[in-house]
């Protein structure tokens, strides 16, 4: 294997281990958490975080396998299961961010009527959706047999060996990402830029209130005022940094994946293996941020966690006094000897 190969190998363990560690822990949260599971949000994040562990568990492998031994790991049964799997989670899981993204817009947007329009019978109805959607694609490449392993990429996923079906594949394979990605990120970007704009206006709203405070009260301490001015910059920038991670995340983990598939396509523009491997490991990377950027940044989750950790130290440190009250009351009769 050659450094490059190693290091990329690397990056594969990592993304995996970290994948693995960062959507169990948001399992665990909404296990715990009552409140986590009655809010309709979390049913496209209990989702979202299962394609991530699933992804983590079967193409993640399999990839590593296929940098270190540079040939297709397991049997065709093998991997076209796989490549059905990496080819389904990965469009679900674009279309869950889509969810999530129409979630919070109906919240932001239309406040009143939020709980009348999203019930949990709307998002289970969204989650069929994006089943049936995403399982449509993988069906129809299986039936045709094109799923296989890619060495471009060293992973099995789509991929046609057979050139008479160059131009249909190539149809195929527009189409797939044109409603898989594209569509997600049309709904993300429409969504969330209202979001913003809501989010501005109300910033707006409460500037003016603030600074009319602000003249009022003439006898105020300088750095009082200060603190107030520098909230009322950290309130601006909160939306618009939370709406930029959101967009900004999804592009860069899967828009080179998906240019890199297209341009594939094309007989004259020559890929390298290593960037192939390397725009799949950016597509991976989007199980290990989505975690963070979904769930256990978010208040909620980081007091739910605190909760998990402090109710297991607690249990420990009751079991530690037990077994020490223990083996006090067995040297009391040592001693009295």
């Amino acid at each position: 294997m050659s450094i490059w190969e190693l290091l990329l190998a690397f990056v594969v363990v990592v993304l995996m281990l970290v994948a693995l560690l960062a959507n169990v822990l948001v399992l665990m949260c909404f296990l715990y958490s009552a409140d986590i599971r009655k809010q309709v949000p979390g049913l496209f994040i209990l989702n979202l975080t299962f394609c991530n562990l699933l992804m983590a568990v079967s193409s993640m492998p399999l990839t590593l396998a296929g940098i270190i031994y540079r040939s297709q790991p397991g049997g065709d049964q093998v991997c076209h299961v796989v490549g059905f799997l990496e080819t389904f989670l990965t469009t679900n899981s674009m279309l869950s961010m889509a969810a999530l993204s129409i979630d919070r817009w109906i919240a932001v947007v239309f406040p009143l009527s939020y709980h009348s329009k999203m019930r949990y019978r709307d998002a289970a109805l969204i989650l069929s959706y994006t089943w049936l959607h995403s399982a449509s694609f993988p069906i129809v490449a299986a039936s045709l047999s094109w799923v296989g392993f890619h060495h471009l990429y060293a992973s099995c996923t789509l991929y046609n060996k057979r050139p008479e079906d160059r131009t249909q594949f190539v149809i195929f394979t527009g189409v797939f990402h044109a409603l898989s990605f594209l569509l997600s990120l049309v709904v993300l970007c429409f969504t969330y830029l209202k979001v913003l704009k809501v989010a501005r206006f109300h910033c707006k709203r409460i500037d003016v209130i603030t600074m009319q405070t602000l003249v009022l009260l003439v006898d105020i301490h300088p750095s009082v005022r200060e603190r107030c001015l520098e909230e009322q910059r950290r309130r601006r920038q909160r939306a618009t940094k939370k709406i930029s991670t959101f967009i900004g995340t999804f592009i860069l983990c899967f828009a080179p994946y998906v240019i890199t598939r297209l341009v594939e396509l094309s007989s004259v523009v020559h890929i390298n293996a290593h960037w192939g491997i390397i725009s799949k490991c950016l597509a991976y990377s989007k199980a290990v941020s989505d975690p963070f950027v979904y769930s256990l940044l978010r208040h909620q989750y980081k007091k739910t966690w605190k909760d998990i950790i402090n109710k297991i130290l607690k249990r420990s440190s009751i079991n530690s006094s037990a077994l020490a009250g223990e083996s006090h009351n067995r040297n009391l009769p040592q001693l009295n000897e």
